[in-house]
C-alpha cells in the first residue's frame, strides 16, 4: 500500500497507537480524552485502527497500552500479544509499570511475547523518568535489546520532565528510547534544546495539532530526519488528517520518506 502526495509514492507506517480490549474499548479512550481535555476523533479498537488507517494509506502500526496499576501489566500484555498474532501488521510494545514486584521477571515476559520494546507514560503513571528505584529497570531493559517509548512532556506536570530523560541516559547510554510528542508534549521549545542533541528517537504524535509548521519542520531536520518517525496517537486523532498536518510541515520527498516509513522499517523490523 502506498499513498500519493504531490505526485510521489510514500509508504506510511504509524509509530505510536493505542489499543484496548473490546468491552473497554469506549470508557478507556474516553478517559484518555478527560485526562487531556480533549475530544477523541475515535475509539481505540484494533478493528478502527486497521479501517482508519488502512482508508489513510498506512501499512504498519506500533500498538500499546499504559498500565496505571502493576497489576494490569500482565493481562495487557496478553491482549496486545494476540492482537500482534492475529494482525502481522502490527509491531507490539508491552505494557510496564514501576511498581511491579519483579522487574526481571516481566521483562522475561515481555520478550517472550515478541515484543520489540515496552510503552510508559509517567504522567498517568505517576513516576518521575529519572527515579532512582527505575534505575536497575531500565539497565535490565537495555540489556535484553528492548526499546522504550516514553510519553513526553506536559504543562501540567513534572514527571516526564525532558531533563529527567537526560540523566536516564546519562546513566544508561546504552538504552534505547523514543521520546514521544517532538520530546515533550506542551512543552516543545523547552525540549527542543534539551534533546535535540540526545541519542534518542522522536515521533510526531499530538503535537502537529498545536505548533506552527515551521517550528516542526525545523525540529525535525534539528533533532534529525534519520530519528523521526511518524505517529497519530491513534485514537487521538484521525490518520488522514494527521498526514494532511505533516504534509503541511513542507519537507522534501527523502525526508518525507524517512520519517513516514523508513526509521521505522530501520529500527522496528530489521
Amino acid at each position: 500500500m502506498a499513498i500519493t502526495r504531490n505526485g510521489a509514492e510514500y509508504k506510511v507506517a504509524d509509530a505510536h497507537t493505542h489499543i484496548y480490549p473490546h468491552k473497554i474499548a469506549d470508557k478507556a479512550t474516553a478517559a484518555v480524552g478527560a485526562f487531556y481535555g480533549l475530544p477523541m476523533e475515535l475509539v481505540g479498537s484494533s478493528e478502527e485502527l486497521k479501517a482508519s488507517g488502512s482508508a489513510a494509506g498506512i501499512d504498519r502500526y506500533l500498538v500499546c497500552s499504559v498500565a496505571t496499576k502493576h497489576e494490569q501489566v500482565s493481562s495487557i500484555n496478553d491482549f496486545i500479544a494476540e492482537e500482534c498474532r492475529q494482525h502481522p501488521e502490527f509491531v507490539g510494545f508491552g505494557a510496564f509499570h514501576q511498581d511491579l514486584p519483579d522487574f526481571d521477571k516481566a521483562i522475561e515476559s515481555i520478550i517472550t511475547h515478541g515484543f520489540r520494546g515496552i510503552k510508559m507514560h509517567p504522567d498517568f503513571q505517576r513516576f518521575n523518568i529519572d527515579a532512582p528505584e527505575m534505575m536497575p529497570a531500565y539497565k535490565a531493559i537495555a540489556e535484553a535489546g528492548l526499546i522504550i517509548l516514553f510519553h513526553m512532556g506536559d504543562d501540567r506536570y513534572d514527571y516526564s520532565r525532558p531533563s529527567r530523560l537526560i540523566r536516564v541516559l546519562d546513566k544508561i547510554p546504552e538504552l534505547k528510547c523514543i521520546a514521544a510528542h517532538f520530546g515533550g508534549y506542551r512543552k516543545w521549545h523547552d525540549a527542543f534544546p534539551i534533546l535535540r542533541d540526545a541519542d534518542v528517537h522522536l515521533d510526531t504524535s499530538s503535537s502537529l495539532a498545536f505548533i506552527e509548521p515551521e517550528f516542526a519542520a525545523d525540529m525535525v531536520r534539528g533533532y534529525g530526519v534519520d530519528k523521526m518517525m511518524f505517529g497519530t496517537d491513534f485514537p487521538m486523532w484521525t490518520p488522514e488528517l494527521e498526514l494532511d498536518r505533516f504534509f503541511a510541515l513542507g519537507l522534501t520527498e527523502d525526508e518525507n520518506r524517512k520519517v513516514l516509513f523508513d526509521n521505522f522499517e530501520n529500527l522496528l523490523l530489521k
